[in-house]
């Protein structure tokens, strides 16, 4: 016991030595990782100013890493790592290489995140998509897919409108159609939460005027008949429009489709819906007429 009572006091300042030494070690690894990171930065600038991209990504690539070694020390946030990893995405796209643009631009959003940054996050998410459209469009899509949903946790939905749309529209260039429709819907939810009656009605008519295009008549319908329980597209323009659309369809009166189609009442439409619908109608109305035709038959005989 005498003995016990004798080393303590010892035991206690050895473990406080000890803290000390290691609070010393902590304190000049951080320090050292510091000028790492800064190291790394100042010479992936130096690399970019002499147009040197490989090398300025790679120096970025490791001035992230660095500052995220720092941002693990407590009341650190690794802001400063997910601006570096976006600048070495930029370069990885200057040099063509897709999967690092989609690498980095994804950790540049994780790393965002950590900050709880969901706008940033997502912008991250779209810069890669954008980067992404000409040489990797099915992984462009889904970083668009990505960077609305980022923002739909986030009850940001206003803020991704821009992003259903060049989502939709990409879809669209790849010719998947259903694809770009249903992000037309997504689109129309969204600003339904912020009430944004303009924006949801048209994103609602261009969903229909896709199907319509893609020679889904039914489908159009089913749209239409969905959107038309949303009491603000019931007395909307836009329902009027696509209310005479689908009539001359069901008609198979492919003059006044073409009427409709080229009227102003689509010119606030996005661009990509509008060249779309210019060049209605497509598909056989003759099939549709008999189809509508056959329907109001058997309508009848059930009302009898």
């Amino acid at each position: 016991m005498l003995i016990g009572k004798l080393l303590l006091p010892c035991m206690s300042k050895l473990v406080r030595s000890f803290l000390v030494f290691f609070c010393f070690i902590d304190s000049i690894l951080l320090a050292v990782t510091q000028v790492s990171e800064l190291y790394f930065f100042f010479k992936a600038i130096a690399y970019r100013f002499r147009k040197d991209n490989e090398k300025a990504k790679d120096a970025f690539e490791k001035a992230s890493k660095g500052q995220e070694m720092i941002s693990s020390y407590p009341f650190e946030i690794p802001w400063d790592a997910a601006k570096h990893m976006e600048s070495a995405a930029a370069l990885a796209k200057e040099l063509g290489r897709c999967n690092e643009v989609s690498d980095f631009y994804r950790r540049a959003s994780e790393l965002y995140r950590e900050c709880g940054r969901s706008q940033p996050a997502s912008d991250a998410l779209a810069k890669g998509a954008s980067a992404l459209e000409e040489k990797a469009p099915e992984e462009a899509i889904k970083m668009y897919d990505e960077a609305c949903s980022l923002l739909e946790e986030d009850g940001k939905e206003q803020m991704a409108f821009d992003l259903y749309r060049t989502a939709a529209a990409l879809y669209v260039k790849l010719e998947k159609y259903s694809d770009a429709a249903s992000f037309f819907l997504r689109l129309g939810t969204a600003a339904d939460k912020c009430n944004a009656i303009n924006s949801q009605c048209k994103a609602y008519l261009s969903a229909i005027i896709i199907y319509l295009y893609a020679h889904d008549f039914q489908q159009a319908q089913k749209c239409y008949n969905d959107c038309s329980e949303v009491q603000a597209f019931l007395n909307s323009d836009q329902n009027r429009c696509a209310t005479k659309l689908l009539s001359a369809y069901e008609e198979g009166d492919a003059e006044e489709v073409k009427r409709i189609g080229q009227s102003s009442a689509f010119n606030h439409l996005d661009h990509v819906v509008i060249r779309l619908a210019r060049k209605l109608p497509t598909g056989d109305l003759q099939a549709i007429k008999k189809d509508a035709a056959a329907d109001d038959g058997e309508e009848a005989l059930d009302d009898e």
